[in-house]
């Protein structure tokens, strides 16, 4: 597997050739995943075989106005996977390669602090650092760094409302030296951190590689991190050792759900559970106890 980001401008001719010839290039080589392309930049994650793998990255290189800055260089990060976490292959056009729907938010204008994960733990136990978790609630439901901000929000785009109704008048009262946040991978920091110091805020500083790159290089018995780390493939999530974890989806509102939640009498699999058992009509359960039985027939 390899996930991949770079914040770099793309012109009509390249984004469109891009989105055309990359399912094709995919099909060939036996690789699975979704690329995001938008005139600001690529973000993706493939998996399949290694040769399959590289010649799409290669294609990217070669077509990308790559630099020396982090967030436009491509960083990749490669884990490995018993099994595919994919279905499909997708390339999709975006608006952005990360929702956040604030232009000024710009990587390549004004962006925050990089932080090693090896130098995280010494920010994030200084009493003086506001530490944030960027993330939707969901994913900080089953995962975090000790002693972290949740700000609660459903999607990205509401993190910029937040920020003004909660953070500003928090910093204002607490004074911290510092803001410290985090994501899974880095990219949503990458906006998270510009907007921020767009809207006058200083010191703010982010994890460089996300999480991910966190538990990949930290020790578990020095780890500040505590339960397992979302993920958006059908691992569904990754524990210290970044193998897939304990929690599963429900397929009905697409919620992770612990071993314990998936033994409560609420939960049909496939067809609801806790988090949406009075959310749907039973014209809805019925659709996705249908699915549910063709999704089994079909594993045989």
């Amino acid at each position: 597997m390899a996930a991949f980001y770079a914040f770099t401008p793309l012109d009509l001719e390249r984004l469109e050739g891009l989105l055309a010839d990359l399912p094709l290039m995919a099909r060939h080589a036996d690789v699975v995943g979704s690329i995001l392309i938008a005139p600001e930049g690529v973000n993706g994650t493939i998996s399949g075989p290694d040769a399959g793998v590289q010649e799409l990255l290669d294609r990217l290189h070669a077509d990308l106005c790559l630099g020396e800055e982090h967030f436009e260089r491509l960083q990749v990060k490669r884990s490995r996977s018993p099994k595919q976490v994919f279905r499909r292959f997708k390339a999709r056009r975006k608006r952005e390669i990360v929702t956040l729907g604030q232009p000024c938010a710009d990587p390549r204008q004004s962006v925050g602090t990089y932080v090693e994960p090896r130098d995280w733990n010494a920010l994030v136990d200084d009493p003086d650092t506001l530490v944030i978790d960027t993330r939707n609630s969901y994913e900080v439901a089953i995962g975090s760094f000790s002693g972290s901000l949740d700000p609660g929000t459903e999607s990205f785009r509401d993190f910029p409302d937040w920020v003004e109704s909660d953070l500003r008048p928090l910093v204002e009262q607490t004074s911290p030296a510092r803001i410290a946040m985090f994501c899974t991978g880095g990219i949503r920091c990458e906006k998270a951190s510009s907007f921020l110091q767009q809207r006058g805020f200083p010191e703010v500083h982010h994890l460089k590689g996300g999480i991910l790159s966190y538990l990949e290089q930290v020790p578990e018995d020095q780890s500040r991190w505590q339960g397992e780390c979302f993920v958006f493939d059908q691992r569904v999530a990754v524990n210290h050792q970044l193998e897939p974890g304990e929690h599963r989806l429900c397929h009905a509102c697409g919620l992770p759900l612990t071993p314990a939640q998936r033994q409560l009498e609420s939960y049909l699999r496939g067809v609801q559970c806790l988090h949406c058992q009075d959310r749907f009509t039973d014209a809805d359960r019925a659709r996705f106890a249908m699915r549910q039985r063709q999704l089994d027939e079909a594993r045989g």
